[in-house]
C-alpha cells in the first residue's frame, strides 16, 4: 500500500470497532501515525495492538467525546503526540431508530451530543492546532439517510443532513486556512453496530436495489475516507460523496 499518509496524526473518534477500526489500520498502513479513539480501553486497545502488529505508528485516546471538554482533550493529546496534528475523522455516532411518538428526549440528547455537536467542538479545536502552512483534512461521517431517508428514522436522518451543512459550511470557513472538509454518506454497511437494524429479508432487499447488487463494507468505506484526507484529493473539499454502491441516485 502507499505510504501517501507519512508522518501524519490523524484522530479517529469511535474507532474501537467497525467503520473507525477499518479506517485507523488502513491509514497506519498508508505512514499516518494514527490515534485511536473510544470510550472504553477494551475497546481501544486490541486495534492499538493490532496496528502495531503490523508495523504501524499509533496511540490510544481513550475519552468520551460527546463534550466539548473530552473533544478539546483528545486532540490536544493527538497534537501532542508528535507536535502537530493533520487529519480528523469524526466517525462517533450513537444511533436509535423509533418511531416519531416513541422519540424521547434523552434520546435525543445523547445522539445530538455524540453525533453532532462533537463535530462542531472538532472544529473548534482542530482550527487551533493545524498548521496552515502543511494544511489539514477533516471527514465527517455523513450516511444516505442524509439524502434520503426511511421511516423511524427522523433523529438520526435530522442529525446526518445537518453533519453535511456542517460540511459545506466549515469548508467554506477553513479553505483560507487550507483545512479542507468534507463527508462520506455510506448506504447499509456489515458492522457490529448495524447488526440490530438488519435481518435477511431487509438485507436481501437492500442488495436488491443495489446497482452493484451488494451491501457495503467497512473496508469500501474506509478507503473512500482515506482517499479524501489524501493529496490525491487536494482540491476536493465541502463534498459529500455517497459510497453505497449507486443506491441513492437510482431506482427512482
Amino acid at each position: 500500500m502507499n505510504q501517501d499518509l507519512l508522518g501524519r496524526v490523524a484522530l479517529i473518534t469511535g474507532a474501537g470497532a467497525g467503520i473507525g477500526r477499518e479506517t485507523a489500520l488502513q491509514m497506519a498502513a498508508r505512514g499516518a501515525i494514527v490515534g485511536v479513539n473510544d470510550l472504553k480501553e477494551e475497546l481501544v486497545t486490541p486495534v492499538v495492538d493490532a496496528i502495531k502488529s503490523r508495523g504501524g505508528q499509533v496511540f490510544g485516546v481513550v475519552q468520551n467525546i460527546a463534550s466539548r471538554e473530552g473533544m478539546r482533550e483528545a486532540i490536544q493529546r493527538s497534537f501532542a503526540y508528535r507536535g502537530r496534528f493533520d487529519i480528523l475523522v469524526n466517525n462517533a455516532a450513537w444511533v436509535r431508530y423509533q418511531a416519531i411518538p416513541d422519540i424521547m428526549p434523552e434520546t435525543i440528547d445523547r445522539m445530538l451530543d455524540v453525533g453532532f455537536k462533537s463535530v462542531i467542538w472538532s472544529l473548534q479545536e482542530a482550527v487551533a492546532v493545524m498548521d496552515p502552512a502543511r494544511g489539514g483534512s477533516i471527514v465527517n461521517v455523513a450516511s444516505v439517510a442524509a439524502l434520503r431517508s426511511a421511516a423511524n428514522s427522523v433523529v438520526y436522518s435530522g442529525i446526518k443532513a445537518g453533519i453535511l451543512g456542517i460540511t459545506r459550511a466549515a469548508a467554506a470557513e477553513l479553505g483560507p486556512r487550507n483545512i479542507r472538509v468534507n463527508a462520506v454518506c455510506p448506504s447499509a454497511v456489515l458492522t457490529e453496530g448495524t447488526q440490530r437494524n438488519r435481518n435477511a429479508e431487509r438485507d436481501a432487499n437492500r442488495i436488491a436495489r443495489t446497482p452493484l447488487g451488494r451491501l457495503g463494507t467497512v473496508e469500501d468505506i474506509a478507503r473512500s475516507i482515506c482517499f479524501l484526507v489524501g493529496d490525491d484529493a487536494s482540491f476536493i473539499t465541502a463534498q459529500a460523496l455517497a459510497v453505497d454502491g449507486g443506491v441513492t441516485l437510482t431506482n427512482i
